[in-house]
């Protein structure tokens, strides 16, 4: 059985090379499920802008939803990884099936609570009278997708973690190749608006979906899809160790609706629609920094899981090094571009003058502090590959903690676009600390590795 890639003998800059960049590259072009469907709502005649604000509102309750995925998926594939290493191929299977088993309970149950609230919830978020009926539409057409959803994008991470980047990178590329073709067709050739992006959406998470269960059902993984040997002990243990990642998301987007909420309070009925559909592509911005640079962090917790569990603590090491400088690199590119070139981007999603000035100006703001913030992602998302939640959740904490205090502090002095400043300012404070952290703890570590039995 060929593999992709040798994670316990493979030389350690090639393989993490091998396994970050179709990782980085399949999350970049998930961006494109976001930011397509942004731009095209954003250039529907007449309601652009309107429909955009709508779509912002109900962005962070989709990725909310998705969230759960990432629970489940790095919750597992970590695991999977470090048995693997350990040679232990019945307990790696044993996992899968119970991670498999935990996305379609949640994919049901998710639907069942979230959609009878729906309007409450869109509400609060920060929908208005004007923009909650594109919210509302947008919502409703994608929770009917869920199960293909949480299945494409959790069960992608068992494909990754058994050394298979690139095959990882191939699903995501199906549908998002998919969506940016079905787009203008359900937009705007059968005149479907909002209704539309979200349909492409959805049918495209399907193809997702297809292609992931049947490889992993399929002769080419070493450890398939199965059914039964459910276990609670184990079940609990997957969603503690997927508890920061999914944390990290699910509150990533209570950031993000408490920005909205505060823009509209601040902003007030007009000018506070106009900074939401602002800070809307702002976070398009952000999603193409930090879901790449997520990629590459939360992809290569394989290598560092699977060396750790084989009793490799120097590959563990290096690996980790050459992670730093990948991530480094990534955002300094980035931080570059959005300094110089912000403007470019926001013309994507609207031609109106004073809307391009505005969200250009932002971006800078937003990107102050993107060099740290790598840091940020690589110990955290390290001590979760390793397993040790314990470290990576407070340090998640943390950095939201530092986040809350400016936003909500900042626009009572100095007025609803100093929101914008909650961003770069905990994107300093809180790698400071991680820093420190990953300093004291990791020599302790790798010195006397502690992998659970199940």
């Amino acid at each position: 059985m060929a593999l992709e890639n040798d994670l316990g003998r493979d030389d350690i800059k090639k393989l993490v090379w091998r396994i970050a960049i179709p990782s980085m590259l399949a999350q970049f072009v998930s961006v494109l499920y976001s930011i397509v469907d942004r731009m095209y709502i954003g250039n529907i005649p007449d309601v652009g802008s309107v429909a955009l604000a709508g779509a912002g509102v109900c962005g962070p309750v989709v990725t909310m939803v998705g969230s759960v995925a990432f629970w489940v998926g790095i919750g597992g594939s970590p695991l999977m990884s470090m048995k693997m290493g350990q040679g232990d191929m019945k307990t790696a299977k044993k996992i899968l099936a119970n991670s498999f088993l935990l996305l379609a309970v949640a994919s049901v149950l998710l639907v069942a609570l979230i959609y009878p609230f729906r309007e409450p919830m869109l509400r609060y978020f920060g929908a208005s009278d004007t923009t909650y009926p594109y919210a509302n539409t947008y919502f409703s057409i994608y929770l009917t997708g869920t199960f293909f959803a949480l299945m494409a994008t959790g069960m992608n991470q068992f494909i990754i973690s058994q050394g298979f980047a690139k095959t990882g990178m191939y699903s995501v590329i199906i549908g998002a190749v998919l969506n940016i073709v079905l787009d203008p067709v359900f937009i705007f050739a059968l005149h479907m608006g909002v209704a539309g992006a979200a349909v492409a959406t959805v049918l495209s998470q399907m193809a997702s979906c297809a292609f992931v269960l049947s490889f992993l059902f399929g002769k080419k993984v070493p450890v398939k899809i199965s059914f039964g040997g459910y276990d609670r002990k184990l079940i609990q243990r997957i969603l503690l160790v997927g508890f920061t990642p999914f944390i990290i998301i699910a509150v990533d987007n209570v950031m993000i609706i408490s920005m909205n909420s505060v823009l509209q309070t601040y902003g007030g009925p007009g000018e506070g629609d106009m900074l939401i559909t602002c800070a809307t592509i702002v976070q398009s911005f952000m999603l193409v920094i930090t879901m790449p640079l997520g990629g590459i962090t939360g992809g290569t917790q394989t290598i560092l899981a699977f060396n750790y569990g084989a009793g490799q603590p120097d590959r563990v090491k290096k690996a980790q090094r050459f992670i730093f400088l990948l991530s480094a690199g990534y955002t300094t590119i980035l931080f570059i571009l959005a300094q110089t070139a912000g403007h470019i981007f926001v013309r994507l999603f609207t031609s109106d003058p004073a809307l391009i000035a505005e969200a250009a100006k932002t971006i800078k703001i937003y990107t102050l502090a993107v060099i740290p913030l790598s840091i940020q992602y690589v110990i955290v998302d390290g001590f979760t590959g390793l397993g040790k939640v314990q470290l990576s959740l407070p340090l998640s904490f943390f950095r939201k903690l530092v986040y809350f205090l400016p936003l909500f502090l900042l626009p009572r002095f100095f007025g609803a676009r100093a929101t914008f400043y909650a961003e770069p300012i905990s994107d300093i404070i809180a790698p400071v600390v991680s820093i420190f952290i990953y300093a004291v703890a990791m020599k302790r570590i790798l010195k006397k590795p502690v992998i659970p039995n199940f």
